[in-house]
């Protein structure tokens, strides 16, 4: 009796999580194709010095972190002999995470994180805190392309913002993210798990490169397509992508269950 094929995912996350990601793919039947279509570097802006003091001064009442990632780089910015007060001092403020994979961060480095949105977007971060807000200090810290939603909702119920842009993203070059798109091309792939609209533009950024946008956007729109919010789906669909998946919870693990969910009635 012959095995069966798991079927196969690719998951184009930054390096960072390439291998917590594999692990978790591996753990509910899959097998992983992970290559990085997106990366991370840190970035200076002048903006950081006074989001320190804000919290170190707590002249803020609210920090949001709207990911993981902008909590490492911004306690990567801040000297190490620095950090347990930093920490101390964001535990006098009100830190709210835009969902659970940010909490889990933030209270595995001993911050206590006051709430969280039921819908872990920008929209929903504005929706949660905007009755609360008005004539308070609100800080963030994050990606050079977080959405403006944010800044701008936020500031439409009456906010002070202080935003400070802690990391930058890019596209990798390599080949490996040209086997990627071989490896689609070639039928080899069953789902596609899409986390950011910067991971969509540069996924076809690759395929142009290789002149292969319209092979890889049927393939695309015969396979399983996951997005993790209605933002990144948007993106998706600008390119023509029939989307699958939009999970309830904008998180990597329930993009995975959803997709596993799909299999049967795509067997």
């Amino acid at each position: 009796m012959t095995e069966q094929k798991r079927p196969v995912i690719a998951i184009m996350r930054p390096s960072v999580y390439k291998e917590e990601s594999v692990k978790l793919a591996e753990s509910m039947g899959f097998e992983a194709l992970a290559v990085p279509m997106i990366e991370l570097t840190g970035m200076e802006d002048s903006s950081f010095k006074p989001f320190f003091q804000h919290i170190v001064k707590k002249e803020a009442d609210y920090v949001i972190f709207t990911s993981a990632n902008g909590l490492d780089f911004t306690l990567r910015k801040i000297p190490y002999a620095m950090r347990d007060m930093f920490i101390e001092a964001l535990n006098r403020i009100n830190v709210i995470a835009i969902g659970p994979t940010t909490k889990k961060a933030l209270e595995e480095k001993g911050i206590n994180v006051m709430g969280m949105p039921g819908v872990y977007s920008s929209k929903g971060l504005v929706e949660y805190l905007c009755k609360d807000v008005r004539g308070k200090n609100v800080d963030l810290a994050r990606s050079v392309f977080g959405s403006t939603v944010l800044t701008e909702g936020l500031a439409r119920c009456g906010a002070n913002v202080l935003e400070t842009k802690v990391y930058s993203l890019f596209k990798p070059d390599g080949e490996e993210q040209k086997d990627l798109i071989r490896s689609a091309l070639e039928g080899k792939i069953t789902a596609f798990a899409f986390t950011s609209s910067m991971m969509i533009h540069n996924f076809f950024e690759v395929a142009k490169e290789m002149e292969a946008e319209n092979e890889i956007l049927k393939v695309l729109n015969e396979s399983i397509v996951a997005a993790i919010g209605l933002p990144t789906a948007e993106t998706l669909r600008g390119y023509k992508v029939n989307v699958s998946i939009i999970p309830d919870e904008y998180t990597f693990e329930e993009i995975l269950r959803k997709i596993k969910d799909m299999l049967p009635a795509c067997s």
